[in-house]
């Protein structure tokens, strides 16, 4: 197998590997009591914005206790070994850029970052990671406020009714079009737009190889499926690939 430009789009399976909860995994403490989709929407902010803010720093708090695994080292592998490598990712996390991976593309957003909910305005430090130390189980947290407009903060991820962001979407399609072969892991192939991303590289006529342990509804567009996890799966294709 031989391939020089390389678009990976991964899923919550990839990051599940590392030991990242999915969205809907992990509610205990006071989470228990709340539906994730009802915390991941701008209406649930406004009515509670300690509520939400509290669990997202909760959630990031989580995120940085984890570490990339072997399936990351394989994608930044073959972009060090001069492979030109895009990957498009419907996780929030950054373990991509952790391994080394230079050119990421985050549909639905970074979990590690935020910004201003009324203006846009982004902080340094980061509030949703400075002096992060939540309680164990997570707790209201007041959001602080923007100086540039005085609005609170928010995390930096896409919630239910909103749309994607329009340049990481268009980059996306846009390395699809220029690519030898599109490689999905760890993905349902459920959530829309995403979803639609292995159907539309195989209208192009770029070969698609799926790699999960089970069917998904990616499989049917999928020219070859590999039925094992992210890190072995990525591993055995940087082997071939060389």
């Amino acid at each position: 197998m031989s391939a020089q430009r390389i678009v990976f789009l991964t899923g919550a399976g990839m990051s599940a590997e590392s030991g990242v909860p999915t969205f809907r995994d992990g509610l205990t403490g006071l989470w228990s009591r709340f539906d994730a989709e009802a915390l991941a929407t701008p209406q649930a902010f406004r009515r509670d914005p300690a509520l939400v803010w509290g669990w997202y720093r909760w959630r990031a708090s989580q995120l940085l206790r984890v570490q990339p695994h072997a399936g990351h080292a394989a994608i930044a592998e073959l972009e060090r070994r001069g492979h030109v490598v895009d990957v498009v990712t419907q996780n929030v996390d950054d373990l991509h850029e952790r391994a080394g991976s230079t050119h990421v593309e985050h549909l639905h957003g970074r979990l590690l970052r935020s910004r201003c909910f009324d203006c846009g305005a982004h902080a340094e430090p980061d509030p949703i990671t400075h002096a992060l130390d939540p309680p164990e189980g997570g707790g209201h947290e007041a959001p602080p406020r923007c100086t540039v407009c005085g609005g609170p903060f928010r995390p930096d991820v896409v919630w239910f009714g909103e749309a994607l962001p329009e340049a990481e979407w268009n980059a996306g399609v846009e390395a699809l079009t220029r690519c030898d072969r599109i490689v999905v892991v760890g993905t349902s192939g459920l959530v829309q737009p995403a979803a639609s991303l292995p159907a539309y590289a195989r209208r192009l006529g770029k070969p698609v190889l799926e790699i999960n342990p089970v069917a998904s509804g990616v499989t049917a567009d999928a020219d070859v499926h590999w039925a094992m996890p992210a890190g072995a799966g990525l591993s055995r294709l940087l082997e071939e690939i060389g």
